[in-house]
């Protein structure tokens, strides 16, 4: 059981926040005990998709982090799920190192893993290289490769950090691609899958019968992919 998630990758645009939905709504339909915490004050998507699961965390302020790992401890079943904004990882990082928060998390008998949500470009691999190098075997992995962002990963595959963290358990998954005008119809709405999936085809951005079921078709794979992990 993993108990605290930190949904990454760094670099803007590759699906951080569409991942960490995903596993919001994962934890919900799997009757999982989670609470989210965001890190984007200005458009965090656990706030505006999830917000009843949700609340803000600055990750300037060393008191606002520490509730992450507080409701850990507080809590030994209950899920941590961290969406962690672009530019946010090095004072995460930073955090992390003064504060002794995996030797904590470690002490406390709980397990932290980092996501890296990739897209099919070499920032996302050169990242990844430089989490490994960074945390090395201290550190739970699952790399998401997401196909909303790139349909090959040749980047990824030959620049030899596929093996590296496989080497150190890693998890990868794929997130597949879903059909464009679903998601822009859904975030316009601002509402969670389940919303999206049984909002009225008459209301304004309502999904239609077979967008609701590519819907269903996407995330029943999504969730195929998140058993492998064990979250």
């Amino acid at each position: 059981m993993t108990n605290i998630h930190l949904i990454g990758g760094e670099k803007g645009g590759v699906g951080k926040s569409l991942v960490a939905r995903v596993l919001a709504q994962y934890f919900i339909d799997k009757a999982i005990p989670f609470m989210g915490f965001d890190t984007d004050r200005s458009h965090g998507s656990l706030l505006r998709f999830y917000h009843e699961f949700a609340a803000s965390v600055d990750v300037d302020d060393y008191g606002s982090l520490d509730t992450i790992i507080e409701a850990a401890a507080e809590n030994p079943g209950l899920r941590i799920l961290v969406d962690l904004a672009a530019q946010t990882h090095a004072p995460v990082v930073k955090w992390m190192d003064e504060s002794g928060v995996l030797e904590t998390v470690a002490e406390l008998g709980l397990n932290l893993a980092y996501w890296h949500v990739m897209d099919s470009g070499k920032d996302s691999a050169d990242l990844l290289t430089k989490v490994l190098d960074r945390f090395g075997s201290r550190l739970s992995y699952v790399i998401v490769l997401n196909q909303l962002r790139g349909e090959t990963f040749e980047i990824f595959e030959k620049s030899g950090e596929k093996d590296r963290a496989l080497g150190l358990n890693a998890k990868i998954i794929t997130l597949r691609k879903l059909h464009e005008p679903v998601i822009t119809k859904i975030d316009a709405v601002s509402s969670s899958f389940w919303a999206a999936q049984n909002r009225s085809p008459h209301e304004p951005n309502g999904l239609g019968l077979l967008e609701r079921q590519r819907v269903k078709v996407w995330l029943r794979n999504v969730y195929d992919q998140l058993d492998t992990v064990g979250v």
